[in-house]
């Protein structure tokens, strides 16, 4: 939770006097003490109450609109950034659709599955306030899906500032003999650097427990992507016999970043902040092992069951369960116990499909019911209506 100072200054004194109330009494001035205590009530609850930030997370949602001084929830060093390289963050837009999709994906069948809220510009609403699993998740994949935004544009060469990487040149060899370095390497420690000083800048200004899991589950997220980096060759030679290679290193589908990604979610380890405030350490005593390449959070997750404002939840009243399943997507984990409603619906599918010479697949449109089976809304206590 981030904490923002209010200063209160004291009110001139008007210049106007007082003619007398109604019963021909002066207004009763509240004491010293009361306002004193008024004064302090007030300035703790601006102060501890939290605020959902703006995030650069709804360039996303800006399209082709990228106007760096009306982008909200930039900071001074991101806005710099924006303003310098307005090409950079075209990429970080398509990047940032890309990346929230596969959270989606990923959470798919879960009690939270990375909803997103129209027009607003904290992109994910309250449910990021609490330092989660949640968080550190969104967190990591948002920072990895920028270093893939931008070291994929480097290598298509929609960039300016940046091309292939020009460093793989001349003779190397891996498990299969010797290759010469061609083609086009993508540039992911240029996407790296410049992920690392635009997606940090935030949290760089402050030193809290938040900002430290923050940048520890940021640093996790683009770490991942060079993970999944792979050699892709290209033979020459007589009638392909491969007696010669080119290669060049390639960035696999970001689904394979996500997959870890949201195993890293299962196994996230909880920390505390260290009392010198420079770090944090694990919360758990007896855990043997490192963070170092570990998602980590401070808070426990809310439970999603039921709709709540305040915590950002949005319940499971309405979604669709899978009758058959014990897992996340089972109608007995996913509607929390209260129960599931069954309805048939029709639905049209391509089937008989064969393949017509040359070169098409003709298929009919068949039509099958299924039932469908979304989770039942919470039901209020019989009391409540006879009040």
């Amino acid at each position: 939770m981030k904490i923002e100072m209010f200063c209160f200054f004291k009110p001139r004194q008007s210049s106007r006097t007082w003619t007398g109330s109604r019963n021909g009494t002066l207004p009763r001035q509240p004491s010293k003490s009361t306002s004193r205590i008024y004064f302090t009530f007030i300035l703790l609850l601006l102060t501890f109450t939290p605020r959902v930030d703006s995030s650069w997370w709804y360039i996303g949602a800006l399209g082709a609109r990228v106007i760096c001084d009306n982008i909200p929830g930039l900071v001074n060093k991101q806005r710099q950034l924006c303003q310098r390289h307005p090409d950079l963050m075209q990429s970080i837009g398509e990047g940032a659709k890309e990346w929230i999709r596969e959270c989606q994906h990923q959470f798919r069948h879960h009690r939270w599955n990375c909803s997103t809220l129209d027009r607003d510009h904290t992109v994910f609403g309250r449910v990021m306030l609490r330092s989660s699993r949640e968080a550190a998740f969104v967190y990591a994949i948002s920072s990895a899906g920028v270093v893939y935004a931008i070291t994929r544009a480097c290598s298509q060469g929609e960039l300016k500032i940046c091309s292939c990487d020009t460093h793989k040149r001349g003779r190397a060899s891996d498990d299969r003999g010797d290759f010469d370095w061609g083609g086009c390497s993508d540039n992911i420690n240029y996407g790296i650097k410049f992920a690392k000083t635009f997606v940090d800048a935030r949290e760089m200004m402050v030193k809290d427990a938040r900002a430290l899991m923050n940048l520890h589950n940021n640093h996790c997220g683009r770490k991942a992507v060079k993970r999944f980096m792979k050699l892709e060759c290209k033979c020459h030679g007589v009638s392909g016999s491969c007696a010669l290679r080119t290669c060049w290193l390639a960035m696999s589908d970001f689904r394979r970043t996500g997959d870890y990604l949201r195993k890293k979610y299962n196994t996230a380890i909880e920390v505390t902040m260290n009392q010198d405030g420079t770090g944090f350490m694990v919360a758990d005593n007896d855990f043997q092992g490192t963070t170092k390449n570990e998602l980590v959070y401070v808070e426990n997750s809310p439970d999603y069951c039921l709709m709540d404002r305040a915590a950002g939840s949005l319940g499971t009243a309405g979604r669709v369960c899978n009758r058959s399943s014990r897992g996340s997507d089972g109608c007995e984990v996913m509607c929390c116990g209260r129960g599931y409603d069954t309805r048939r619906v029709k639905r049209v599918t391509k089937c008989e499909c064969k393949f017509k010479w040359c070169c098409a697949v003709e298929c009919k449109d068949c039509e099958e019911t299924v039932d469908v089976h979304t989770c039942k809304p919470h039901k209020r206590p019989d009391w409540l209506d006879l009040t």
